[in-house]
Parts: C-alpha cells; sequence; structure tokens
C-alpha cells in the first residue's frame, strides 16, 4: 500500500514537470509532453485502482 503511495506522488511530480515544462524561449518540448502525459496516466490509474480501489 505505500509503496502504491509512492509511487503515485513519484509519478505525479514526473507528470507535473512533463507537462507544465518550458525552455528559456517559453516553447513546450513534445517528448516531455508525451512522457508526462503517459505518466498522469500511469498516476491516475494507480490511484484509482489500487489505493482508492473504486474500479
Amino acid at each position: 500500500m505505500i509503496w502504491n503511495i509512492v509511487f503515485v506522488l513519484v509519478t505525479a511530480a514526473i507528470a507535473w514537470h512533463g507537462l507544465t515544462y518550458r525552455d528559456e524561449e517559453g516553447k513546450d518540448d513534445i517528448v516531455r509532453l508525451l512522457f508526462g502525459c503517459i505518466a498522469l496516466l500511469f498516476c491516475l490509474r494507480v490511484l484509482f485502482v489500487d489505493v482508492l480501489q473504486l474500479f
């Protein structure tokens, strides 16, 4: 159970960084957006299925 919560926190941090990252010119990076979206999906899946046991 504790490892699921740690996993959710780490993937949430990765998703936040990937989705909000901008370079010096203010442009986003498509690779970071992609991996941020993937991390968000894993984060939400573990949160809803394993931690909250909703599905």
